[in-house]
């Protein structure tokens, strides 16, 4: 099974993740960041990832040094559990429709970390998550995965939408791109190596 435990203890938080890659989408967030919690409940759930997430942090101050670390470490995670990427299909997209929104989410486990996001929120949160820790936890997650992740807002209006297609559209790409494919013999690279 591929899958991984992390933990990471600053003077800032308190962080454990838990991810088994080849899932069922059952989660249990608890990162005292409510819409997070429901951001990540819906990226398990639409990536068929079993996930885990307890996290402490310095919520007092804001919930930068939390949610920024979770990123970090679901990244870990996933660099931990796909291990040298062999036979994985490595690339996954998805166009995601949310009433009146409209996100791209694509991915490629390249091992070059990259983040293009083009969302912009017009409110300054949602529920007690600031909207600029958005691109804060996708950059931490795209580095710490190895990951090349874009994430592009097509159209919508409403910011709870545009946040939830951006992680439900997220979960698609990661499980097309963490698939199996018998016809891949070694990493899907034609350098041998990822």
């Amino acid at each position: 099974m591929r899958k991984a435990k992390i933990e990471r203890v600053t003077g800032e938080t308190k962080v454990l993740v838990e991810l088994e890659v080849d899932g069922e989408g059952r989660s249990e967030i608890h990162t005292g960041v409510g819409f997070l919690d429901h951001m990540l409940t819906l990226f398990a759930k639409h990536g068929f990832i079993d996930l885990k997430v307890e996290a402490q942090g310095d919520l007092a101050v804001d919930c930068h040094h939390t949610v920024e670390d979770i990123g970090i470490c679901l990244g870990q995670a996933f660099s931990e559990a796909l291990g040298d990427k062999a036979g994985i299909r490595r690339y996954g997209s998805c166009v995601l429709p949310m009433d009146e929104t409209l996100v791209l989410a694509a991915v490629d486990f390249s091992g070059r970390a990259y983040l293009g996001m083009d969302a912009e929120f017009t409110v300054p949160r949602l529920g007690t998550m600031d909207t600029e820790m958005f691109r804060e936890f996708f950059y931490a997650l795209a580095v710490h995965a190895g990951m090349n992740l874009h994430l592009r807002k097509l159209t919508g209006s409403n910011n709870h939408h545009i946040a939830e297609a951006m992680f439900k559209g997220l979960g698609q790409a990661v499980d097309q791109a963490v698939r199996v494919d018998p016809r891949i013999r070694g990493v899907r690279s034609t350098k041998g190596v990822l």
